[in-house]
């Protein structure tokens, strides 16, 4: 007699519990969650990407195609697509760049497993063809490396392989955007390159003029003018605070009781002399430059202005952080005279004017600069956003340059080489893992796809073109020509479109590691949410008020 396996599992998880399992109900609906995230940020691919308009929770308004962006402010909830926003926000951890290409691989990637496990595959078969082909690609990409860019780095090296990042955020500005980047770049470049810090480059938006008028200004450069009367000082001592430069407040209420006018009268000179005491121990320090992180009270200003010391308000402790690693400073969280050894140096402390906007400049030598500041001028707050992560992307390809200086084509030239030489790899694959590895080529060809339909092209005509011209040379430096010349391809070398080699390189293992790991889901289990039940409504079953009952 057959033993009696016992249905379900009644009693296994709490109430209220909700389980999902099987190909249908768990893999499937994860692949069409993934594919849906993948399609909102597709369209935001290439130079021709559309923007995204997006609300957060704050009600803060971005409008950007930046993946990066989009992801984090989306806030997605569905497990899957978690997986996938972890992914392309280790893309940017690590490289600062190509995010997008890991979201719409991952993406194009599980839309093909779907394929292969409505045909009978096993889940388990699909991912160790996926881990075989991302291998193989992987292998094969760094035989495609065209060009490494030398060492020690120029401003003309440097625009090479920032110019099609920029293009990829601000099409059309790009040569003006990588001028800007490679200038600052090269002002912070300690002479240990390995040593380069991108927080060492600063964006500060002015608003009004074009970006035209924006410049590299070598320094630090605050967008409020100094507090007091004072808006100068040459080689000057800096003390930053990072408590409120006021008279202090008691924590605890005190009544005053004043017999006579002469005590109303002397009531606060004991504080102001307090204050004095204080003003003139700084002055006496040798201090000319006070940075203060919070509030600067009434009469703290007036004796600051007495001792010819200029004061500026800096609220961000991020920059007060920059700014004390600028100078050589040591946050204080007293009001007191700075030892020599907390104390900063910066050559110049100066207020300049630009498009009618007072800032404050904190300026060292030029051969000792540590910080360099773009400002970015623009007529909307939007705009310059979108210019500001433009140019972090850029400083950030200027961080995996050296770590790795290897360029290959760009304009989905390196995709398409690599889906030619994986598919040629998935046909001398014995098993079932072919067909896995023959639809990891296939979804390689998102990239120029994408690139092509953003265009406005015909994607399928470029497609074949790009195929054509691929068989013919085994170099593999045809790309996509975004401008719809010559058919919509061209040489990418020629053209000197590049992709850092680094960057392909993760996008290539997240995004294909992110598919994996959804594929490897065979079922959701998911608790029941916080909180009590709901109040019974009034006049509903129980009736009466729901807080008459016991």
């Amino acid at each position: 007699m057959a033993l009696k396996i016992p249905q379900g599992g009644a009693n296994l998880f709490k109430e209220g519990y909700n389980m999902q399992s099987g190909i249908e109900e768990a893999v499937i609906r994860n692949i069409h969650a993934v594919a849906e995230l993948a399609e909102i940020v597709r369209t935001s691919f290439g130079p021709n990407g559309r923007n995204k308009m997006v609300i957060n929770h704050l009600d803060k308004l971005f409008v950007t195609s930046d993946a990066a962006t989009i992801i984090r402010e989306l806030e997605v909830v569905h497990p899957a697509g978690k997986v996938l926003v972890m992914a392309s926000q280790q893309q940017e951890h690590e490289m600062g760049d190509r995010t997008n290409l890991v979201l719409i691989l991952a993406g194009e990637l599980l839309r093909k497993a779907e394929y292969l496990l409505t045909m009978g595959l096993h889940p388990s078969e699909v991912v160790l063809g996926y881990e075989l082909a991302r291998d193989r690609a992987i292998e094969e990409l760094e035989k495609l490396t065209v060009r490494t860019l030398e060492t020690p780095l120029t401003k003309e090296s440097l625009t090479l392989a920032l110019r099609p990042t920029l293009a990829a955020k601000q099409y059309g500005s790009e040569d003006l955007l990588s001028r800007l980047v490679s200038e600052a770049v090269m002002a912070v470049m300690p002479k240990d390159p390995r040593a380069f810090n991108v927080d060492n480059v600063r964006v500060v938006k002015i608003m009004g003029g074009g970006l035209s008028q924006s410049r590299v200004i070598r320094g630090m450069v605050f967008g409020r003018e100094p507090e007091g009367t004072v808006h100068k000082a040459t080689n000057a001592k800096v003390g930053v605070f990072t408590c409120g430069i006021d008279i202090a407040q008691t924590e605890t209420k005190g009544t005053v009781l004043l017999k006579n006018s002469d005590e109303l009268l002397n009531f606060s000179r004991g504080e102001e002399q307090h204050m004095e005491k204080i003003f003139q121990e700084l002055a006496d320090s040798g201090l000319n430059v006070v940075v203060a992180g919070s509030s600067v009270g009434e009469l703290a200003l007036h004796y600051l202005n007495r001792h010819n010391i200029l004061v500026v308000k800096v609220l961000s402790k991020f920059d007060l952080r920059r700014l004390c690693r600028v100078v050589g400073a040591t946050p204080l969280a007293r009001l007191g005279a700075p030892t020599p050894d907390e104390m900063g140096q910066c050559d110049v402390v100066e207020t300049v004017e630009i498009g009618g906007d007072r800032v404050t400049v904190f300026r060292q030598a030029d051969e000792a600069t540590r910080t360099a500041t773009v400002v970015v001028r623009g007529a909307t707050t939007n705009h310059m956003d979108d210019i500001e992560r433009a140019i972090d992307d850029g400083v950030n390809v200027v961080k995996g340059v050296l770590k790795d200086s290897r360029l290959v084509p760009g304009a989905g030239a390196t995709e398409l080489e690599l889906a030619k030489r994986v598919a040629a790899f998935g046909e001398k694959t014995p098993g079932l893992a072919q067909h896995a590895i023959k639809r990891f080529a296939d979804a390689l060809e998102v990239v120029p796809r994408t690139l092509a339909e953003n265009a406005g092209l015909d994607a399928t005509d470029v497609l074949s073109k790009l195929y054509a011209a691929h068989q013919a040379d085994d170099q593999g430096h045809a790309g996509v020509d975004v401008e719809g010349e010559n058919g919509g391809i061209l040489d990418a070398p020629a053209a000197e479109i590049y992709d850092l080699l680094a960057a392909t390189r993760w996008a290539l293992r997240y995004g294909v590691d992110a598919a994996i790991s959804v594929l490897r889901v065979d079922s959701i289990i998911m608790s029941r949410a916080a909180g009590g039940p709901a109040p019974p409504k009034q006049g509903g079953p129980g009736g009466g008020h729901w807080d008459d009952q016991d």
